[in-house]
């Protein structure tokens, strides 16, 4: 059955993070904690929509202070969000800030689990967001995580009461979980899922609110707050010499991608929770009131939490090891339970302890980072037990099925290394995101497998597990396979063992932009991994493009090397889109996915195993100038799109700002978000305008209305807001329609706003001075028209452009309109040169 692998999946989360780190090797303090956690038989299950929305002080209060079993439902994997540290987006940012939540959770002690929907982009209302999402398959999500998690408690971030006032998958989030308190309960509602869960009813459900809902904190201490639970979360942890804020700062400033770095803080503080649904505890300073959350709660654990007190009143911080006869006693007792939910918890919590206690280390190491279906690969097994307990390690048992009898004594402190053989089977999966192997819609993943919805990462199928006898008991503890190696800047660097094609191949860019009806020479980038790798490649390729030569061999001797192939692609007179499919043949397979690797410091290494396409665009474009500048802001592709048209793009470091450097370029771009996260700017803005007021082009793309850096973000009068246009299909309006930017040198028609995708664009200006001509007039559904998206005025000689519009999003989907209208922006007052040189000649 399902349900006792999944508790093991998220124990083990907690215990060894993300299958890739180092493993953990906890202090005497903190098994001393754990221990503590024992004796607490209840959870919390914190709901809210995104990474980032959960309350990193609460869950750090709940695991830590109260020890009971807190876990986060984050609905989204952030997917739609923006990257501060890299050009990722979409899935793949969904995959960094999947890996940014893990390490929260690895910080403050919870454990993190999701569901499958898709965040698509910044919703206005639920309506629109449970129309995306699928409304009933997220609700059965959130159901299964409760019926799976048994969560006593549940807390919504957001209020269920609000909609229209905030991101429409806030107020979702908390419409859902409402909704899902009472079906998690009724065997009627997801009845499918009764296959591998019991109905479950949680006990009571709060609103975790605060000043901001209210406006502001002085109207929050004015409020009535008859219905509102204070629960302090200052606290203060000797053995950890951290406080609770401290511990929620670094568990917040892990999402890095967001850049939300986050200073702690000390001293007494409140969370404030409202009931909304099921009884009222009496006690206002205990939440758990009026739930057992001792042994008692199962039947036959009172001996059990006696022992488990014992343990705890006679711990020795300089022998854990001493605890272990009894912990030992306490784990026979735990397998005689029925209660199979607390059962499989406390096995799994009582084995680690025990671990802990001993200093037991195991780890099976392999000898490659990579491995293919259908292959063999060495392994490093080691196993030493670092205290005085007597144990035996009876045997390994490798995810193959070899047994390797072993009988070995774990003398104090005595290391034993082995060496084996791991076959992979010719059935084995490859390693990549679960909700990414199948292409879902734009607001839900596809998971066929309903165990694997709601974790947070793919199980890792190949594992070797050490039997120890201990006492009299024999603990199976099941490792997954790592590949660990020695860098000489790092020392020790883990990485997880990943199953791979045994070929894999992309293109360099993801998309080709072909400005007129030239040829192009497109390079494939083919990659063994493994020896002798021998086949051709052919490029699928849209009707109406022409591909030379049809098809190229490739013979590749070693394992990780790679063969690069150039195909000539001519496209059609006309406009046209579609996509290039590399395809690699060998014998009778034939493979068509790209593998792309993920690596910063703050998270483990990842792969993600997708569709290997490219999309190409003819576009009926025109432009004028050549020479860009580009100031890099928070992470975008512009500067590579425009190179895509024929541009020459030179990124420009803000030190390097001067008269001198920008008289080089015909215009200058500013990346998004540049005037919130580049402070070097603030000293640069004078010599930005000098460059205008001379004649030169200065686009400046959005920027929030929050943390800006310079005071006069134009040479006149403008203010930013957050007006947004959420709706990619909106109707656009063209204003002012004899502008030059909107006939130059492109006809800027309706037909340019086709195509576009998750938004229009975001925090527009809504105030300007005179000097500045709006064009574009668009809105939401309902909602009054904004004419804020772009905006030109001239300044001396020059042009400055303010938009908003989401460039950074449009140019690597190859909409063709966005990136004619981009190509107008840089041209403009190119037309009045040229009729002057004219008028001149």
């Amino acid at each position: 059955m399902f349900k006792p692998y999944f508790f093991i999946l998220i124990t083990f989360f907690y215990c060894f993070y993300s299958q890739a780190q180092q493993p953990k090797k906890p202090t005497s303090s903190e098994i001393y904690q754990a221990i503590e956690k024992l004796n607490f038989l209840g959870s919390v299950l914190y709901v809210a929509a995104h990474p980032d929305d959960e309350n990193t002080r609460l869950i750090s209060h709940m695991a830590n202070e109260v020890k009971a079993r807190t876990a986060y439902l984050s609905l989204t994997r952030g997917d739609g969000g923006q990257n501060l540290i890299g050009p990722e987006l979409k899935e793949l940012l969904g995959v960094i800030r999947t890996q940014e939540l893990l390490a929260a959770r690895h910080i403050d002690g919870g454990i993190q689990l999701f569901t499958r929907a898709d965040d698509f982009g910044y919703s206005k209302h639920p309506d629109e967001t449970l129309a995306i999402w699928n409304e009933q398959e997220v609700l059965s999500d959130v159901v299964w995580a409760i019926r799976n998690f048994q969560p006593d408690i549940i807390i919504n971030r957001f209020d269920h009461r609000s909609p229209g006032t905030t991101h429409g998958h806030h107020t979702s989030s908390a419409m859902l979980s409402m909704k899902a308190f009472d079906d998690a309960a009724d065997h009627s509602k997801f009845p499918n899922q009764l296959k591998s869960v019991a109905v479950w009813q949680p006990k009571r459900e709060f609103f975790n609110t605060s000043w901001w809902f209210y406006g502001s904190k002085e109207k929050f201490d004015a409020a009535d707050k008859t219905n509102q639970y204070a629960v302090e979360v200052g606290d203060f942890y000797p053995a950890l010499g951290l406080s609770n804020p401290e511990i929620a700062a670094l568990s917040r400033s892990a999402h890095k991608s967001q850049g939300f770095g986050n200073t702690g803080t000390r001293g007494s503080d409140f969370e404030y929770l409202e009931l909304i649904k099921g009884d009222a505890p009496t006690d206002r300073n205990n939440i758990f009131e009026g739930i057992d959350t001792s042994w008692n709660r199962v039947n036959g654990g009172q001996p059990i939490g006696d022992i488990l007190k014992t343990v705890q009143a006679n711990y020795n911080f300089k022998n854990p090891s001493a605890s272990i006869p009894k912990l030992i006693e306490a784990y026979k007792m735990v397998q005689k339970l029925e209660n199979s939910h607390w059962k499989t918890i406390k096995s799994e919590d009582l084995k680690n302890v025990i671990a802990a206690c001993a200093g037991l280390f195991l780890e099976a190491a392999a000898a490659s980072h990579l491995a293919t279906p259908n292959s063999t690969v060495s392994l490093n097994l080691e196993a030493i037990n670092r205290s005085s307990q007597n144990m035996v390690l009876t045997s390994i048992t490798l995810s193959d099925g070899t047994r390797i009898q072993k009988n070995t004594d774990l003398k104090f402190n005595e290391s034993h290394q082995f060496k084996s053989q791991l076959n992979i089977p010719s059935t084995a999966s490859y390693s990549t995101p679960y909700w990414l192997e199948t292409k879902g819609t734009l607001g839900m993943y596809k998971v066929d497998d309903q165990s694997l919805i709601g974790l947070p990462e793919t199980p890792k199928e190949m594992t070797a597990t050490f039997n120890v006898s201990i006492e009299g008991e024999t603990l199976a503890y099941e490792k997954t396979i790592i590949y660990k190696t020695n860098d000489p800047v790092k020392g020790e660097v883990y990485k997880p063992f990943e199953i791979v094609p045994i070929v894999s191949s992309h293109i360099a860019e993801p998309v080709i932009i072909f400005a007129d009806s030239q040829q192009k020479d497109i390079q494939v980038i083919v990659k063994a991994n493994q020896n002798a790798l021998e086949g051709y490649v052919q490029l699928d390729r849209p009707q109406g493009w022409r591909v030379f030569p049809e098809k190229q061999n490739i013979a590749i001797i070693n394992k990780g090397e790679e063969q690069i192939l150039t195909f000539t692609v001519i496209p059609p007179k006309n406009q046209s889109e579609g996509v290039l499919t590399p395809k690699v043949y060998i014998g009778k397979d034939v493979f068509s996915k790209k593998l792309v690797e993920i690596d910063y410091e703050h998270i483990p290494f990842q792969m993600v195993l997708l569709p290997n396409e490219s999309k190409v665009v003819r576009l009926d474009i025109k432009k004028k100038g050549e020479n860009i500048g580009y100031i890099v802001g928070a992470g975008d592709a512009v500067p590579e799109s425009l190179r895509q048209i024929g541009y020459n793009v030179a990124i420009i470091k803000p030190e390097d700002i001067n008269a001198e450097t920008l008289n080089r370029f015909d215009a200058i771009v500013v990346g998004i978000r540049a005037y919130n996260t580049v402070d070097a700017l603030k000293f640069k803005q004078k010599q930005l305008f000098d460059f205008v007021e001379q004649g030169g082009n200065l686009i400046v793309q959005y920027n929030t209305n929050g943390d800006l850096i310079v005071d006069q973000l134009a040479p006149y009068p403008l203010e930013l807001s957050r007006d947004r246009v959420t709706d990619e299909n909106s109707e656009v309006r063209l204003l002012n329609t004899t502008n030059e930017l909107l006939n130059y040198p492109n006809k800027i028609t309706q037909k340019d706003f086709e195509g576009w995708v998750q938004e229009r664009g975001l925090y527009f200006p809504n105030k300007w001075s005179k000097e500045f001509t709006p064009l574009l007039s668009m809105h939401d559904k309902n909602e009054p028209p904004k004419e804020g998206s772009l905006l030109v005025a001239k300044f001396g000689k020059g042009h400055y452009i303010y938009t908003g519009l989401s460039f950074f999003r449009e140019f690597p989907e190859g909409v063709a309109g966005a990136y004619r209208l981009f190509a107008n922006m840089l041209s403009v007052g190119k037309e009045t040169i040229k009729r002057d040189v004219q008028l001149k000649d």
